[in-house]
């Protein structure tokens, strides 16, 4: 008996594994390369976001933007004068006798500095003292004479107008010896001053006539100049402060006076005054400054310097020069902004002080702002802003950043 022919072709058990599982291993393995080559596109991806994050997130030294309440110096040209000077002039006529008092000699209030000779006001002093007797003898007639007539008027003896003409020589008689006695004391006041002596304490600085010299009295260009003096202790010391300081000058505030000529040497002095009012021409404020000068070091005429250290009254923002970049917009500084991406903004510069410079408008106080910022910087660019000095600011938003401080380099 014959076999089926489908038996010949069974396969054995061996054969029928192979059979079923290596077309599953291989699906099997595609899957896993499938697998492994997502995943491997999925962390590179994962990379480039990460470089591509980290490339975009530039590094920056910010700083936080304040205002300048440290005292600065302010040097300013000086001219140094005597506290009180003057010109002494003749005040009579006549002949200088003889002078007391040289240059450079230091003299006392009231101390005489020279003699003057007034033959003519002395002769005219004796004249109106006699002229004065004869008005007094005078006047003493008229009064009895018109008591006389008023008591024989009051009889009815005389008449009423012969009266009225008595009483009146009597009141002019009055008046003439007024005046007489006011021409006696003119007089005798320009004879005084025959004396010369000095108005005040001080130095003679100058002496201009010698014994037998004519003096004519008066002031300016017509009187003659006898002597200078000057009081040069203390010294009055004149600064014109200019409009942006001088709202923080004020009486008693301490300065320096500085000479050329006595190098490393620093006297200290006082503002005593104020003109209140700015020089519209200068737009400077007169400021007077007194000095102590007890060992007369200084001279009044000198030119000098003067240092005050100031406190502004309303300190101004200042930011270092190397924050500003200059655009056609322009001088701007790149803010940092808490969502750290950078605005650049525009700002009104006032006073350049070299390394720093004063903002008067377009920041903030606490305002974070890019040191050496670059042309490089975009706006909203994001960065990773690192703090320049102490510690940060607090920045505004929800989710402020996290700043790491680093040390500023000098």
């Amino acid at each position: 008996m014959s076999k089926p022919l489908n038996q010949s072709n069974k396969l054995h058990p061996p054969q029928r594994r192979i059979a079923i599982w290596l077309p599953l291993l291989i699906v099997m393995v595609l899957a896993a390369l499938i697998v492994v080559g997502a995943w491997r596109h999925v962390q590179l991806r994962h990379a480039r976001n990460r470089f591509s994050q980290g490339m975009s997130q530039t590094t920056v030294n910010v700083i936080s933007v304040s205002r300048d309440e440290q005292p600065h110096s302010l040097l300013l040209p000086a001219n140094i004068q005597a506290y009180e000077q003057t010109t002494i002039y003749a005040r009579t006529n006549g002949y200088l006798g003889r002078w007391l008092v040289d240059i450079g000699d230091e003299v006392k209030a009231g101390q005489v500095l020279a003699q003057i000779e007034t033959p003519e006001v002395d002769q005219e002093l004796a004249q109106a003292r006699a002229t004065l007797r004869q008005l007094q003898a005078n006047q003493e007639l008229a009064r009895i004479t018109a008591q006389r007539w008023s008591e024989m008027a009051q009889k009815r003896v005389v008449a009423p107008q012969e009266n009225d003409e008595k009483q009146s020589t009597s009141q002019v008689s009055i008046a003439n010896t007024v005046a007489g006695q006011a021409n006696v004391a003119r007089l005798e006041q320009l004879q005084g001053f025959k004396t010369i002596v000095a108005p005040f304490a001080g130095t003679i600085t100058t002496r201009r006539l010698d014994a037998g010299a004519l003096v004519s009295a008066g002031s300016g260009t017509i009187g003659t100049v006898l002597f200078s003096l000057a009081r040069t202790d203390p010294l009055r010391i004149y600064i014109n402060v200019p409009q942006s300081n001088a709202a923080s000058i004020r009486e008693g505030i301490p300065a320096a006076v500085l000479i050329q000529e006595l190098p490393g040497r620093q006297f200290n002095a006082k503002v005593a005054r104020t003109a209140g009012v700015l020089d519209p021409a200068s737009r400077t404020l007169l400021t007077e400054v007194q000095l102590p000068n007890p060992d007369r070091l200084l001279y009044a005429g000198m030119y000098a310097q003067v240092k005050f250290v100031l406190k502004d009254e309303s300190p101004p923002i200042v930011v270092p020069a190397n924050t500003v970049l200059f655009h056609s917009e322009g001088p701007q500084v790149a803010i940092v902004e808490s969502d750290r991406r950078v605005r650049w903004q525009t700002i009104q510069i006032g006073r350049d002080f070299g390394t720093s410079l004063e903002v008067m408008a377009g920041l903030q106080e606490k305002e974070l702002i890019v040191m050496n910022p670059s042309d490089d910087l975009q706006d909203r660019m994001l960065v990773e802003p690192k703090m320049t000095g102490a510690s940060p600011p607090i920045l505004l938003g929800a989710q402020p950043p996290s700043i790491k401080p680093v040390s500023e380099s000098r």
